[in-house]
């Protein structure tokens, strides 16, 4: 057909805008007075250095430009910095990250490792003296002190470049204040220290890594480079020894007691009016405390415990308190997440509270989940309803301060950023804005994101008894009755993370390609995705397999019975990550269902990964082998009976490579015939543009030989583009 979409054209644009991250305002501070919004974008949807800037009285302007600053290309940054991107899936360089004094005149920021700040009340960026390369810097909230850590040293250096050291590491397995792997990986803690608000003491954790065991990752595309040794603590396996301490510029150092034994997680920590404090966890996440810390002597004591006979499920931004002193807290009871201030609920039952996103006052900013397909942020004030300050359809989040709302928006028409402005959002005004009678009462931050060359037309769906939420592509040059369409399952499925949405995220744009590749794409949440409540979430509690397969094998059959095109006879299933898993699981295990699989970055053997998240859902290995087992590839590929695709990168230290080497090593060994692409020098995230781009024609080659379709230069009989597999190169 004459109007059929080129196939090369999106992997292509996918790949070059880095998942059409590039160009997307982000990492927003503003002011106490609300007037002044800082942010991160790069200069376009291609351009990948960030540039700190700053939106005030409708308009825009850099204050930082790292080519004028450090000039242009690419260059090192340190290796703590490099696992912090890692740990975030950071996909630009230049300014990636600021910090800014509470009065949000001062800013600082590295940039290769050196320490650079500038003022937001005019001046251009000037370099502040360190002792070394520059990690996470902050100012202190008075403006007047820089604390950093530079090779594992805690130091604050004043604007007046007088450098203090306060903490050396004893030892090369010791850092202060850097957040450790698990922190910051499953718990998505990426601090490690906190300012008081009398800019004279801090809260600094110290991590002792010598008792985790050692992974060595090595590139064998180049022999002659040394294994990087990297601390990782496997489930079961010792963590690292995580203590904090309290510092003053003056050199004091007090150490902060609790029952470490009991409660070895150190999940946050802050340091509001009302003093410092530490949220701690047990090892088996069952018990998560809140404990005031006394800055004299470094006592603690009790200020609330949440207890969960699962686990207690980590919700960002709390604990924190209110000007008053008022505990904000989640709660879970029966199927829902409620938020409390003070002891009390003040959402409604069926509202899941996902995050606190901002306190000012007695004020707390949230995002919450009414319906599982649309994430939208309230603001509660005591004596008031809450307020709903996002409209549109769509998965949106935000901070504020100063009357002032800066909404991070993803809906049907992409990625957006709105500026909201006192109570100007609420009540019959909004509604007239919506409508287009008057002023509208938001400003616009401008996206520099390049819009998908594909249109994502997702039908939304809700399946079977358990409701489960779908969506369905169908190919652009589809019209019904033409025939039947092979089905490509398109999930996640796993915890943190939902795909069906009403939003155009890029994971939509690359089902739509692969519809208009000549799949029918079926995308489904099932239990164990965030979004639909406690109950929902811990339904995997013990079995991370059947209950997420069961659902997208009841949503596939639903959805055929629904729509005859879909043909069930030809289905594929392919992801990444815990997605590779399920997608592997899937052709293990009801090979009668599903007939190819392409699995990227599998977790194959669920003991391989680390504590802290796999224990939440499988507990301790040594105490609940039977889940581990059940819940793992290892030990059942002798049941592979269907193509499957092993895709993973060698440089992984999330997923480690070891996942798909030892279970295509017990593929050979039980005689089944299989693939493997191994992505040299890629990590849990490749970011070699030209991988990523084949990557995904690659996967498409694959599923189309493997359901029966004919190889390169045939197209289906409604004209879908050819499936050019001799453009994505040869596989093991």
């Amino acid at each position: 057909m004459d109007n059929a979409p080129d196939p090369d054209a999106f992997p292509r644009q996918f790949a070059r805008t880095r998942r059409f991250s590039l160009g997307v305002p982000r990492h927003f501070t503003v002011s106490p007075d609300g007037r002044r919004i800082l942010f991160v974008r790069t200069g376009s949807g291609t351009d990948p250095v960030g540039r700190l800037r700053q939106y005030e009285d409708g308009a825009e302007r850099v204050l930082a430009d790292p080519p004028l600053l450090v000039g242009a290309g690419p260059r090192a940054v340190p290796e703590e910095e490099r696992l912090r991107r890692e740990r975030t899936r950071e996909r630009s360089g230049g300014v990636v990250t600021y910090a800014a004094d509470d009065a949000v005149r001062l800013v600082a920021f590295a940039l290769s490792g050196a320490l650079w700040a500038v003022r937001t009340d005019g001046g251009a960026p000037f370099s502040v003296p360190a002792a070394g390369p520059v990690v996470d810097p902050r100012p202190s909230p008075d403006g007047r002190h820089i604390a950093y850590v530079s090779r594992g040293a805690f130091h604050v250096v004043g604007l007046d470049s007088t450098d203090r050291r306060l903490a050396r590491p004893e030892g090369p397995e010791i850092t202060y204040g850097l957040a450790e792997y698990v922190a910051a990986e499953s718990m998505h803690r990426l601090r490690g220290y906190w300012w008081a608000p009398d800019s004279r003491h801090l809260l600094v954790a110290r991590v002792d890594t010598g008792p985790v065991a050692r992974r060595y990752l090595s590139d064998p595309s180049d022999p002659a480079k040394p294994p990087r040794s990297i601390p990782y603590p496997a489930a079961g396996t010792p963590n690292a020894d995580v203590t904090v301490q309290l510092h003053s510029l003056d050199g004091e150092r007090i150490d902060v007691r609790w029952d470490r034994a009991a409660y070895e997680y150190l999940v946050d920590a802050g340091w509001d009016a009302h003093g410092p404090f530490l949220a701690v966890q047990s090892r088996d996440q069952c018990t998560l405390r809140m404990l005031a810390v006394d800055p004299a002597t470094g006592a603690t004591t009790l200020l609330h415990e949440r207890t969960d006979p699962a686990w207690v499920e980590l919700v960002s931004g709390t604990p924190a308190r209110t000007a008053s002193g008022a505990l904000v807290l989640p709660e879970d009871a029966g199927g829902t997440r409620y938020l409390t201030v003070g002891g009390e609920r003040v959402t409604p039952e069926g509202m899941q509270l996902r995050e606190v996103l901002a306190i000012e006052g007695e004020q707390v900013l949230f995002r919450a989940t009414e319906d599982p397909t649309e994430t939208h942020v309230w603001r509660h004030e005591p004596g008031r309803a809450l307020r709903r300050l996002s409209r549109d359809p769509g998965r949106h989040t935000g901070t504020g301060r100063g009357g002032t709302v800066v909404l991070e928006s993803a809906t049907p028409r992409g990625n957006e950023v709105s500026v909201v402005r006192a109570d100007e959002a609420t009540g019959d005004q909004a509604a007239r804005a919506a409508s287009g009678a008057g002023r509208a009462p938001y400003d616009v931050i401008v996206s520099s994101a390049e819009d998908p060359v594909v249109d994502p037309r997702p039908l939304p769906l809700t399946l079977g008894e358990r409701e489960l939420r779908g969506a369905l592509y169908l190919p652009s040059w589809h019209a019904e009755g033409e025939g039947t369409l092979p089905v490509l399952l398109d999930p996640y499925a796993g915890p943190g993370m939902q795909l069906v949405g009403r939003a155009r995220p890029w994971f939509a744009c690359v089902s739509q390609w692969f519809a208009d590749q000549g799949f029918a794409v079926l995308v489904v949440d099932g239990r164990g995705t965030p979004g639909r409540g406690p109950a929902w979430e811990k339904a995997v509690h013990g079995d991370q397999l059947a209950p997420v397969l069961d659902d997208q094998v009841d949503a596939l059959r639903a959805a055929g019975a629904r729509f005859p095109e879909l043909d069930l006879e030809r289905v594929a299933i392919r992801g990444w990550s815990f997605g590779g898993f399920l997608a592997a699981a899937a052709v293990l295990h009801r090979p009668d269902v599903f007939h190819a699989a392409v699995a990227g970055a599998p977790p194959t053997d669920q003991r391989l990964y680390d504590t802290h998240w796999k224990e939440r859902f499988l507990g301790h290995p040594e105490e609940k082998p039977e889940n581990y087992a059940r819940s793992s590839l290892a030990g059942h590929g002798h049941l592979l009976r269907r193509p499957l695709l092993l895709v993973h990168g060698l440089a992984d230290d999330n997923v480690a490579a070891a996942h798909t080497l030892r279970f295509s090593a017990e593929l050979l060994a039980a005689g089944r015939p299989h693939s493997v692409l191994p992505l040299s020098g890629a990590t849990h995230l490749p970011a070699d543009e030209r991988v990523n781009e084949n990557l995904l024609r690659f996967q498409r080659d694959f599923l189309l030989d493997a359901l029966g379709r004919a190889p390169g230069g045939a197209t289906n009989g409604a004209g879908a583009p050819s499936s050019g597999a001799e453009e994505a190169g040869g596989a093991l």
